[in-house]
């Protein structure tokens, strides 16, 4: 007689029993829930996994679709792979490398001995879809580590030998294709057939791969001009070549071989040189009277703030700064969101004609008087602090809505200069998995919740949907409107915050909704060498998560 286990499919809160070894595809069929963009994962006992995955015991499942982050995720790098097999039928010993985020999609580097041409972008599309049109199975296979650095030593896969070498790890999970084997973190789709939307345009001197977008997944993302931002990843590429380091096997090489000192060094320089130069392009600017930086979340603009300051004084200009919290409406006026709740990172959250009729106020050698907020009793109130500026003073401001135009719609632009900084991390986990710029700055603010705020990591994860909700709304449309960008992100600094993170992380409880995030952040700092916190400087820009900074807060 068969034998049969239960599984209990929260989608439809029906409870199926299955033959034991069944896959999460058959599981699904059993089940009679239907899902028009899915199911591309799941959700087992709060873990995700693909649906390649097999049940032995008794399990709690949720199936995942394109709507979903995790969804989302395997559809993405099952996309990158049909990328990677068009690619490698059409040019010979060519490498593709994927590797910035942007223009909601993602830039593919190509290293095919020449520029990339329009048909270039053109065959590689029709070799994508004639893969997904012939419906191959995507294989999941398990094998020992070393066999796997073997298979991947023979196809002469350098920077996957490197991660493999460096983790540690017994056993190593890949896929192929028809033939065409690779390696990727996280969980495929099952078959080339289930992805059904993607665009390939010719970017630069790459390839820009779209996909589908979560909120209306029959839409491909809207392209968007981010020149200003794809320059900055470029710039830091050209960093790391100078470092030899492109991928976390490079950097876990270099913290194996006792170099971690010197990669911190000449990192935490290329940074201060960075600023220093935004600093000397302001005083370059006489009519400079205004300096706005923004970023989202955990992107470091307090401390970017702090080491410009200290950098516009060597030009002899004396930083003065304001706080935009003080500038909120008394919470009686405050917009309120969807839900019904004060919405505090609304931009009508402030006073802005008083933000403005005080800045000009001020740029008119005038004296105000500073609001001062009191969060306690919801309102604004006046703080006794007057201030007038001198010749050589330039207001310091930072804020979420420091690059929205309307924010100081009152002031001459040639009176402002914007600098945007985010934690834009350029390593790579090898060349065809990126490391999410979301993650290194969730990651932040993990330690720094629970470090200054008393917030356990449960709860940071349970509040980021809606901060990414807020940076795409109030942040990220405005970025492209930056005099200067500026990342703070560091080659070196996962291996870093890795330590601190790793215990939180830990504590979330495996019955909770957040565990899944956690566990899948979990897993990917295992792929990380340790890197002692006690090696970065007491000026380090990460020292405003990890604590110890010289800079007071």
């Amino acid at each position: 007689m068969e034998k049969l286990v239960k599984v209990h499919v929260l989608n439809n809160d029906t409870t199926v029993e299955v033959p034991i070894g069944s896959n999460l595809e058959e599981v699904y069929e059993k089940s009679g829930y239907t899902m028009h963009f899915g199911p591309l994962s799941a959700h087992v006992n709060n873990k995700v996994e693909g649906m390649h995955y097999r049940v032995y015991k008794q399990k709690e499942v949720e199936f995942l679709d394109i709507t979903s982050s995790s969804g989302s995720r395997a559809y993405t790098r099952s996309l990158f792979f049909v990328l990677c097999k068009a690619v490698h039928d059409l040019f010979e010993r060519c490498k593709v490398a994927i590797d910035i985020p942007v223009s909601n999609g993602y830039y593919v580097n190509l290293n095919i001995g020449r520029p990339v041409t329009l048909d270039d972008a053109g065959a590689i599309r029709r070799k994508m879809q004639e893969i997904i049109d012939a419906a191959y199975p995507i294989h999941r296979h398990e094998t020992t580590t070393k066999e796997a650095i073997e298979l991947f030593d023979s196809l002469h896969n350098r920077s996957k030998v490197k991660l493999l070498k460096s983790t540690g790890r017994l056993f190593t999970t890949y896929y192929d294709i028809d033939g065409y084997v690779d390696y990727y973190y996280g969980s495929l789709l099952t078959n080339t057939s289930q992805i059904y939307l993607f665009g390939v345009e010719k970017y630069y001197d790459g390839l820009l791969l779209r996909i589908p977008s979560r909120e209306h997944p029959t839409e491909l993302g809207e392209m968007t001009h981010q020149d200003k931002m794809f320059g900055i990843f470029k710039e830091h590429h050209q960093w790391q070549d100078i470092l030899g380091i492109r991928t976390i096997g490079d950097l876990n090489e270099v913290i194996m071989e006792g170099h971690s000192s010197t990669l911190i060094q000449i990192s935490e320089a290329l940074q201060e040189k960075k600023i220093a130069k935004i600093a000397d392009e302001i005083a370059q600017r006489k009519g400079v009277k205004l300096v706005l930086i923004a970023g989202p979340s955990s992107s470091g603009k307090t401390t970017t703030c702090k080491r410009l300051s200290v950098q516009l004084a060597v030009n002899g200009i004396k930083p003065v700064n304001i706080s935009l919290d003080d500038y909120f409406l008394d919470r009686d006026k405050t917009p309120r969101d969807e839900k019904g709740d004060y919405d505090f990172e609304h931009l009508h959250a402030l006073n802005l004609p008083l933000l403005n009729e005080q800045l000009t106020a001020l740029f008119n050698g005038e004296e105000v008087e500073l609001p001062r907020y009191n969060f306690q009793k919801g309102c604004s109130e006046w703080s006794g602090k007057k201030l007038q500026l001198k010749g050589n003073e330039v207001l310091v401001v930072e804020g979420i809505h420091a690059l929205n135009p309307e924010l100081t719609s009152e002031i001459p632009n040639d009176q402002i200069y914007r600098v945007y900084a985010s934690a834009l991390t350029t390593i790579l986990l090898d060349n065809h998995n990126y490391v999410p710029t979301t993650d290194n700055r969730l990651l932040r603010r993990i330690i720094r919740d629970y470090k200054y705020r008393g917030v356990d990591a449960q709860e940071t994860i349970r509040r980021w949907p809606s901060v990414r909700a807020g940076e795409n709304k109030w942040i990220f449309p405005f970025q492209e409107n930056a005099d200067a960008m500026f990342n703070t992100a560091m080659l070196f600094e996962l291996a870093v915050i890795k330590s601190q993170a790793e215990p939180l992380l830990e504590q979330v409880p495996e019955n909770s909704k957040e565990y899944a995030e956690a566990y899948r952040l979990l897993k990917f700092l295992r792929y990380i060498r340790p890197i002692p916190e006690t090696q970065i400087p007491p000026t380090s820009l990460l020292r405003e998560f990890l604590g110890g900074s010289s800079f007071k807060y």
